[in-house]
């Protein structure tokens, strides 16, 4: 594997679609002699330029529309770009539309070697494939049945295990693995894993966000057929969210926790992280934040299993109908591990007056493993138009040390009772 070797390279990719306001434009245009124009433009993609490297895990990530399938389509074929240059150095499989090129009369095994065809396998390389594929798609006696016949979940697990299993150096996967039952999604992210082991490249466009941060090297973020910018995974996803509720900014700036205790912007009894994104309307403010421990102590460090206390005080600069106060954990590798808000405890439905404040505990056993988790903080809620708001979020302002004598497997200890007894 080479890791400076370009798998994809994709430069000044436009790909532009003619809107019309009704099917008759269309023909006017084709046969105007003035070449008068009757369509607007519309960028499903618009100047996108990045490169992907062997080995690599790389995410695209985006809101709906953004242009992210369209992307894969045009890599992997299926549609053809208006202007710019895809390059592609190895041989690809994708899991877009699962079951795309199936024929619904053939039987599954039909349809194995039909696709295998067309991805340009020989005969005999796909018969060495077949027991592998038909064991991992695990549908029985239904393999010798017609496609028609299979319910939707068989028919997705023949689909997955075909693309999954012909070996490609290049693996598309959009949505895809989430298919079929728990079982089966098990053996998905295993294959999937197993990719990532050997070194294949791999793109990757989920909504998970976890498993963004879990699995991808880079990550580009897309919006409205743009590209944004493209990074590590956890500050891709920072910037992600920030532009699901339209708080997006040039780049991803981050604040030190000094800046702001300095800058009288927060108070607190403990001291914050230096890489803390700070956004949102500033209609509700946190204007102060503190920890303590089981004994009242100010506390960024504490025992597992202990009860943690967080204290803010959140200034309301506007009338908010029904806030909803949110904290959230995540560990070092930016994987969100647990949260709650007053909305989830039932403990909403209040108006929260201009110029009012409101001191807000979240108390909590911290069941955590030893190690470093970030707490981020938010006051959000719903304005009189259904539009969900970002007031005022706080990722990643404290690291939370937790120290404990022994730990468990995963990311919780469930405290368990372990007793043995000779019978």
């Amino acid at each position: 594997m080479d890791q400076n070797k370009n798998v994809i390279s994709v430069r000044n990719l436009k790909k532009i679609y003619y809107m019309y306001k009704s099917p008759k434009y269309r023909l006017i245009e084709a046969f105007s002699l003035t070449r008068k124009k009757y369509h607007e433009d519309f960028y499903a993609l618009r100047d996108i330029n990045f490169d992907v490297k062997e080995g690599e895990c790389f995410g695209i990530i985006g809101k709906n529309g953004s242009g992210k399938s369209t992307l894969l389509k045009i890599i992997t074929g299926v549609l053809t770009e208006t202007d710019g240059d895809v390059n592609i150095n190895g041989r690809i499989s994708a899991l877009l539309e699962l079951g795309a090129g199936f024929n619904m009369e053939y039987t599954g095994i039909q349809n194995i070697y039909l696709n295998g065809d067309i991805m340009g396998y020989t005969k005999e390389e796909m018969d060495a494939k077949l027991d592998e594929i038909v064991a991992f798609a695990d549908i029985g006696e239904h393999i010798d049945q017609p496609v028609k016949t299979y319910s939707s979940g068989m028919f997705v697990r023949l689909a997955f295990a075909l693309a999954i299993n012909v070996d490609p150096e290049i693996l598309i996967v959009d949505e895809a693995l989430s298919v079929g039952d728990a079982f089966f999604q098990l053996k998905c992210y295993k294959k999937f894993m197993d990719f990532k082991r050997r070194g294949k490249t791999i793109i990757f466009v989920t909504h998970d966000l976890s498993s963004v941060i879990k699995y991808c090297d880079r990550v580009m973020v897309l919006n409205e057929g743009e590209q944004i910018e493209i990074g590590g995974a956890r500050d891709m996803v920072d910037l992600y969210k920030k532009i699901l509720v339209n708080q997006e900014t040039q780049g991803n700036d981050k604040e030190s926790g000094q800046e702001l205790l300095d800058s009288g912007k927060i108070k607190s009894n403990v001291r914050l992280s230096e890489n803390i994104i700070d956004y949102g309307t500033k209609q509700a403010e946190f204007i102060e934040v503190n920890l303590y421990n089981n004994k009242g102590e100010p506390a960024d460090q504490i025992a597992k299993f202990d009860e943690l206390t967080i204290t803010c005080k959140v200034r309301f600069n506007e009338e908010i109908h029904n806030p909803i106060f949110a904290v959230s954990y995540k560990d070092i590798k930016g994987t969100e591990l647990t949260g709650t808000n007053n909305m989830f405890e039932g403990m909403d439905g209040f108006i929260a007056k201009a110029g009012e404040t409101y001191e807000v505990n979240f108390k909590q056993i911290v069941p955590f493993q030893s190690g470093n988790y970030f707490i981020s903080l938010g006051c959000t809620g719903i304005d009189a138009d259904g539009t969900f708001m970002v007031f005022h979020r706080f990722y990643d302002i404290i690291d939370l040390r937790v120290i404990s004598e022994k730990d468990t497997v995963g990311f919780f200890d469930t405290n368990t009772k372990i007793s043995i007894n000779k019978l």
